[in-house]
């Protein structure tokens, strides 16, 4: 009895934190380090602003704890598919699917990044490199062992491992970066649902055919793949034109003036 009445404080201390974590993230990854207000994030999480300065000593901790917790999450669930009991042509199809579904569901995750790479280039910021070696280091270690696995079991191609990591996630980076010029000269929303679903189905459709020794076998399995592993089911604000499920990604980021035209007034 006293021993779980003395745990008490601790685990009612632990969801504090983490409900003042949880609400931090999203106000960084909406305004940034500079713009976020730890009233908004103290209202948010349902504590007095005092409390977070007894949990984090300043902003700047808070910030470091909330990307540091996230990009946790993000290396977890990455490596848990690269340790999957399947071969590694499916895992290389399971972690491409898995990257364009990070980017379209765990938004405040990519957001942050973006935000770290500005400040690394303005030397502000040591927090990138400290992820980099966490994160993104061993993430891709992974994969390039998994990549010279299955070139050396006959199931990949023989190519350089490092061109297979970039077919995988490269273009699910430049397509979403490259919304706000989709959308100026495609008919169509390029953040759509409808267009979300194609473009991760020709993902796996093309991977299937391009990295695969058997192309019919790689087809199967891309099919097999998108099959099992369905869209996020995320809903968000309404966009540009008229779908309703998408991602905000850099859709309030600086661009020219032609490119905030209304829709109406696109390139035919």
């Amino acid at each position: 009895m006293s021993a779980k009445i003395s745990s008490q404080p601790s685990e009612r201390s632990a969801e504090t934190r983490q409900r003042i974590l949880d609400a931090a993230l999203r106000e960084f990854a909406a305004n940034g380090l500079a713009g976020a207000r730890t009233e908004a994030i103290a209202s948010a999480a349902g504590v007095n602003k005092a409390l977070i300065y007894y949990y984090f000593n300043s902003k700047e901790t808070l910030y470091t704890a909330a990307l540091e917790m996230i990009a946790e999450r993000v290396r977890d669930n990455t490596m848990a598919i690269f340790t999957r009991d399947c071969s590694p042509g499916e895992r290389v199809l399971r972690s491409a699917i898995a990257h364009f579904d990070r980017i379209l569901a765990q938004q405040e995750f990519q957001s942050l990044l973006q935000q770290e790479m500005v400040r690394v280039h303005k030397g502000e910021t040591e927090i990138l490199p400290i992820l980099i070696k966490r994160v993104f280091e061993p993430a891709m270690i992974m994969f390039r062992s998994m990549v010279r696995e299955g070139i050396a079991s006959g199931e990949l191609v023989q190519t350089d491992w490092q061109q297979i990591q970039l077919a995988s996630v490269g273009g699910n980076v430049m397509y979403f970066l490259s919304a706000p010029v989709w959308r100026l000269v495609m008919d169509r929303e390029p953040l759509s649902h409808e267009a979300l679903a194609e473009r991760r189905r020709l993902l796996l459709e093309f991977l299937g055919l391009a990295i695969f020794q058997d192309r019919k076998y790689g087809a199967e399995l891309a099919a097999k793949v998108l099959a099992d592993t369905p869209m996020p089911d995320v809903t968000l604000p309404d966009l540009p034109s008229s779908g309703t499920l998408g991602a905000r990604v850099l859709e309030e980021a600086p661009r020219p003036d032609f490119w905030k035209k209304d829709a109406k007034e696109k390139i035919k």
